[in-house]
């Protein structure tokens, strides 16, 4: 096989470059990874990692770990936060005097706009997803993580002197947060393409880091505990505002301007450099300068193939097409709206019922992390319990995120679609039926189930689409998904009023409303998505038992002339 043909081979079967099944390294973006919405890289092109020295390439992933892992997603750290938000007396004001008297722990609207400042955040982050990917395009991951800086800037001062401003500090400073969250971690996802051999590794580190910084909420409030509350709010924000800052000089300094160029157009690079032709060699009369120039040119090709070549590494090609090729068949529904456009795919079952899907759990997500304390509070009747489990829900988070990583993606590499939608749908009941328990030891079987369960829904989810509907929609289909469901946990506010209200603090019927909605239209999903993978894997056998039938028709030389038979 000759370079440029390996080189074309490992095209093939990289996820990055065209429309094909999204591997390991993919899937371990537990966030909401979006496509794009425009034509790539209207102000600069793309360049190639060997470009840049990998020193440089080295040091632009450490720094992209660290301040993903302080600012890429802090505001999910909430059920951390919201202990010392209540002890510092947020939204104390709104209480009635008649709870004040009762010296409630929390009244019911200092809960309730609590409870949707964490809303207003998770909505903007999924919302956003789709504007950072069309700024992101247009002019490349420096500005957009120079964007994501401001930002948090800007939600740390907001949050910091919230108690003082004219309008609510608080919901305005997490929304900030939130917003600046998806602007640097998804413009750290081009990184994967510096070293293309270890993509899956970067993939990782982003992800865990994101995870991860979670617990940074965690940290202060231990802080905040430990200082006898002398370390408040607006001294950690304006700590924490070191982390902008910081973001801003890296992206300032060390980042690239533009993305790096994916395995797809290092290889149209270095097919091209291969078949390069220049017609106007024969406008020159001197044979000799003709000669120098062509060795020029081949010396530079050469040079260019052997760098990218050094790049990529030496993979089996054939072998890890194999490989992809195997993955795309165990899905069973690979393929099963590639080349409809994006209007037709969101048309479809396909589309409706992963969205209607995606709404229910986001909201009962969300609706967990945000209320966790109180809904164990009322369950097991014990205030001093209820923070232990919120303790410990507080740690298994991001701890949860980073450790499962690695075998979602050996789950989504070798066990069907239906299977893994299945399998969601089964761990979200369970999860539903731990919910509604008054036990201790329910408690914390549900947390563990639930931090695993949610790095497994976002990868499943953005794998089911990936699949389904290819990566030329991506970005469209799949951010529209996510925009969806973001904003229909607006709903989240309206189940707290519910809880509140009409049930006096009990949980249960909301927990049951949720999980009731989420087994209905889960089987639904699974069901059809069970039928259709069994209809396109019969037009597959079909198709291949038509190829193999394609044979010269008896009768028929291969010249083309009739045998004896073939005349009257």
């Amino acid at each position: 096989m000759s370079l440029v043909e390996r080189l074309s081979a490992m095209e093939e079967y990289e996820p990055w470059s065209r429309e094909q099944s999204p591997s390991g390294r993919q899937r371990k973006l537990s966030f909401n990874p979006v496509g794009s919405w425009v034509p790539p890289a209207a102000h600069e092109e793309p360049v190639g990692a060997f470009e840049v020295s990998k020193s440089k390439r080295l040091l632009q992933v450490f720094f992209a770990v660290i301040y993903c892992l302080f600012a890429a997603g802090i505001v999910f750290g909430y059920a951390a936060i919201k202990p010392v938000l209540i002890k510092e007396q947020v939204y104390r004001k709104y209480c009635t005097q008649k709870e004040l008297d009762k010296n409630v722990r929390v009244c019911y609207e200092q809960e309730i706009r609590l409870n949707f400042m964490f809303t207003v955040a998770a909505v903007s982050t999924n919302v956003v997803a789709l504007p950072v990917g069309t700024i992101l395009d247009y002019y490349g991951p420096r500005v957009s993580g120079i964007i994501g800086s401001f930002f948090i800037a800007i939600g740390c001062l907001f949050f910091a002197f919230a108690w003082q401003l004219p309008f609510d500090g608080y919901i305005s400073g997490y929304l900030f947060l939130a917003l600046g969250g998806p602007f640097i971690f998804i413009s750290s996802f081009q990184l994967s393409n510096t070293f293309p051999q270890y993509s899956g590794l970067i993939l990782a580190l982003l992800t865990g880091a994101f995870d991860t910084s979670s617990a940074i909420f965690l940290f202060y409030r231990l802080i905040y505990e430990a200082s006898g509350r002398t370390f408040w709010p607006k001294k950690f924000f304006l700590v924490y505002l070191v982390v902008p800052v910081f973001t801003l000089i890296v992206q300032l300094l060390v980042m690239p301007s533009a993305s790096y160029k994916t395995v797809g157009e290092l290889v149209t690079q270095a097919e091209d450099e291969a078949l390069d032709e220049h017609e106007s060699d024969s406008d020159i009369d001197d044979p000799e300068l003709v000669r120098q120039l062509r060795e020029t040119r081949r010396v530079h090709r050469e040079s260019i193939i052997s760098e990218i070549t050094s790049l990529l590494g030496s993979k089996d090609a054939s072998e890890q097409t194999k490989k992809e090729e195997k993955k795309k068949n165990v899905s069973g529904v690979w393929g099963a709206l590639h080349g409809h456009t994006a209007l037709e795919q969101i048309k479809s079952p396909w589309f409706i019922l992963i969205t209607l899907f995606t709404v229910v759990q986001m909201t009962r997500i969300n609706y967990f992390v945000a209320t966790i304390r109180p809904q164990y509070e009322y369950l097991l009747g014990d205030y001093t319990k209820a923070v232990q489990i919120n303790n410990f829900f507080d740690v298994a988070l991001p701890l949860g995120g980073v450790i499962s990583v690695p075998f979602i993606g050996m789950i989504l590499d070798h066990t069907s679609t239906p299977f893994c939608l299945a399998l969601l749908v089964t761990v979200a009941t369970m999860i539903g039926i731990l919910g509604v328990i008054p036990q201790t030891w329910a408690a914390y079987t549900n947390v563990c189930l639930f931090v695993i369960y949610r790095p497994l829904y976002y990868t499943t989810v953005s794998d089911y689409a990936a699949k389904v509907f290819g990566f030329a929609t991506f970005g469209k289909v799949y951010g529209l998904i996510i925009c969806l469901a973001g904003l229909f946990n607006f709903s989240q506010s309206a189940l707290d009023a519910m809880t509140h209200r009409l049930f006096a603090s009990n949980p249960v019927p909301a927990n049951l409303l949720l999980l009731g909605l989420a087994l209905v239209i889960g089987v639904a999903l699974v069901t059809y998505v069970w039928r259709k993978s069994h209809s396109i894997h019969r037009e597959n056998i079909e198709e291949e038992a038509e190829g193999a039938r394609e044979v010269l028709m008896p009768g028929v030389m291969a010249n083309g002339s009739y045998g004896a038979l073939g005349r009257d």
